[in-house]
């Protein structure tokens, strides 16, 4: 064990030693060497160190070097050096974190971990925390809780009786919302297609106008950070009208854009998202820990409670929180150990400088590409810029050699009729110079495309 650890040390540094310097997505050769991996099974074991030295020979350079600087196709933080460290530690660690008794310092350190995170994201201190993968599950859990307390005030037992006869829930989301919404909504058994679509406006945000009349059991799904653009739906004010209604849960999907609480100039983003009854957030964005690593908050802890625990006579609880009444999974990593990392790492203001620091990366972005003449589609208030390089055959030709050089990797999208190239700058990693090398390599890109067609009329 001790060997192939000192081996793994010295594989790991290099790795991140290399990804300063390294193409941002693999080249073809490095892919096609994966093949190499695919054999059937042998008969007799493989010495562990074999298997790290294949692993890492074969398996490295075929990485997309999304934890570097200049990576920017989607809302993605490279692991900073404590919530690493943390991941590696809690991996020699081993531990269960579903039970207190399974693990007492995973759960002492979620504990502290949900302390911290309430008060930086000004969430109501009582709240109900739930560790998870990601938005998606943040997203289910959330409304899980959300599912069970609007059937519960209409008389219905959803954890008992199941849907099969329980009174219709209403779900009210943006015309932009985020696909892993849908999906959760898809297996909470309420459906991504039965859904009241909201119109909004040219930033994405749902207009408040069009929010319909609301009856009966309703739930509610707003954003903090439009997936293309960065906008918040304007979530203060949408709390206070649906509060006029008898039975409604006001949930945010915040996975990106609930971060935006933390920092001086953006906290204004987030006025009034206290008012609502949950919030989903993912930590392996903008908090920039290892993957996975989502949480769950919900205001009346009880109905998260109540829809995520279960019993049985051998899972032996000790009288204080017990992690796995609050989220889908019983056994599981201990995960808060990362986010506990994290923020004991950054503290308040090193966590505020870096959402601050990213914004205005996605500034310089915008105003640069703005000053070469392109299209810059949406305002820049957050992290994420829209791009159009003229029509949607060379946007898309500029997107596509932009991946193909390997300076930097941005992806594409289709918002609002329009063909973009979508910016998301979200790592700790990230330079200011590495904002200018992937600058230099976009317009040198988008120059020569532009030459190109210019050519081609010519002809």
């Amino acid at each position: 064990m001790d060997a192939i650890i000192d081996d793994f040390a010295v594989r790991a540094k290099r790795y991140l030693a290399e990804m300063k310097v390294r193409r941002v997505f693999p080249s073809k050769d490095a892919l096609d060497r994966l093949q190499t991996l695919d054999i059937p099974l042998q008969d007799d074991p493989v010495a562990p160190a074999d298997v790290l030295a294949l692993l890492d020979d074969m398996g490295s350079p075929a990485t997309v070097a999304s934890s570097g600087g200049r990576y920017f196709g989607f809302v993605i933080g490279g692991a900073q050096p404590a919530s690493l460290a943390a991941n590696l530690l809690a991996g020699v660690w081993d531990q269960n974190a579903g039970l207190d008794i399974a693990s007492p310092v995973a759960a002492a350190i979620e504990n502290i971990a949900i302390k911290w995170l309430l008060s930086l994201l000004d969430l109501p201190r009582d709240a109900g925390v739930g560790f998870v993968t990601g938005a998606t599950m943040a997203n289910f859990t959330g409304l899980a809780a959300a599912r069970h307390a609007v059937l519960e005030k209409a008389g219905w037992n959803v954890e008992r009786d199941g849907l099969f006869g329980a009174p219709s829930i209403t779900v009210v989301v943006g015309e932009e919302v985020h696909t892993s919404l849908l999906k959760a909504l898809s297996m909470l058994g309420l459906g991504r297609d039965r859904v009241v679509r909201v119109d909004v406006d040219g930033q994405g945000r749902m207009r408040l106008a069009c929010i319909p009349d609301l009856k009966g059991p309703t739930i509610v799904c707003v954003q903090a950070g439009n997936v293309n653009t960065g906008a918040f739906d304007p979530i203060a004010d949408i709390c206070e009208k649906t509060r006029t209604a008898d039975n409604v849960w006001v949930h945010v999907d915040g996975a990106f854009g609930l971060w935006a609480a933390v920092s001086p100039t953006r906290a204004y983003l987030t006025q009034g998202i206290q008012q609502a009854d949950s919030w989903a957030t993912d930590a392996h964005k903008w908090l920039n820990v290892p993957y996975d690593s989502g949480i769950v908050f919900v205001r009346k802890a009880q109905a998260l409670i109540a829809a995520m625990s279960t019993t049985a006579a051998y899972l032996i609880e000790s009288g204080k929180r017990e992690p796995f009444h609050h989220v889908p999974e019983l056994s599981r990593r201990a995960r808060g150990l990362e986010v506990w990392a994290a923020l004991r790492s950054l503290g308040k203001k090193g966590l505020a400088d870096l959402i601050e620091m990213n914004c205005r990366q996605a500034t310089r972005f915008a105003e640069r590409l703005r000053s070469a003449g392109y299209a810059v589609l949406n305002d820049v208030t957050l992290n994420q810029v829209l791009v159009s390089f003229g029509d949607p055959e060379t946007t898309d030709r500029v997107i596509r050699r932009v991946q193909e050089d390997g300076t930097c990797w941005c992806g594409g999208t289709m918002w609002q009729g329009k063909c973009a190239m979508r910016i998301s700058v979200s790592s700790w990693r990230t330079t200011d110079q590495d904002v200018e090398l992937a600058l230099n390599a976009i317009l040198r890109i988008a120059e020569e495309e532009n030459q190109r067609n210019s050519a081609k009329q010519e002809v």
